[in-house]
């Protein structure tokens, strides 16, 4: 593929993705082959993320179980943040030629940032779209749950449409956006006084 991924595409990838189990294997020097591989990372760390959010909130199992979920989330957040980060790269690289004009309008939102979103938003829909099928639940329960279905549904299609519209703005000089850097402090312990302090 030598031309960028619409919304829609990125969606569908998402949603295969959830549907069965998978590990990041895409690699590649082309920018697109770099763009989706930043792409499938980020939402395999968002998956990651999700599954140990869950585990941290059991209440019968050891604290020291709890605390191994609290460190996985903050390793998967920070690799989540850095393929957001490489996703926005991959596309500055790729429309490195438009003109910025004085008229060009900058997005406080990153085309990163939103399908770091498109990502949640799958997982999110996989997992109520699950509980619409439970059978050990009453009638009340599924349809609040097919109720908010569709709300997330409705969500996604919005922020897909978004996506487009700001990569199509951004290929024809009307919009740009820059990188914003995370800088995460609480992983780095050069950074994060609770740690550094503990070395005193």
């Amino acid at each position: 593929m030598n031309r960028l991924p619409s919304a829609s595409e990125i969606s569908r990838f998402h949603d295969e993705c959830v549907r069965a189990p998978w590990t990041p294997s895409r690699s590649g020097a082309a920018l697109v082959d770099l763009l989706w591989a930043a792409i499938e990372q980020n939402h395999w760390h968002n998956s990651m993320l999700w599954e140990q959010e869950d585990l941290a909130r059991r209440r019968n199992v050891p604290d020291a179980e709890i605390a191994g979920n609290k460190r996985a989330i903050d390793k998967h957040n920070q690799q989540r943040n850095d393929a957001i980060e490489r996703i926005d790269e991959a596309l500055l690289r790729f429309f490195s030629e438009v003109k910025i004009i004085d008229q060009t309008r900058l997005s406080s939102e990153t085309p990163g940032a939103m399908v770091d979103r498109l990502s949640i938003l799958a997982l999110k829909i996989h997992a109520m779209r699950l509980q619409t099928q439970r059978t050990d639940v009453d009638a009340g329960h599924v349809a609040a749950c097919r109720a908010k279905l569709e709300t997330l549904t409705e969500q996604r299609g919005d922020l897909a449409g978004c996506v487009d519209r700001l990569l199509a703005e951004v290929q024809r000089g009307e919009s740009t956006f820059k990188i914003y850097r995370q800088f995460k402090m609480y992983n780095d312990p050069k950074l994060n006084p609770a740690i550094y302090g503990e070395k005193r």
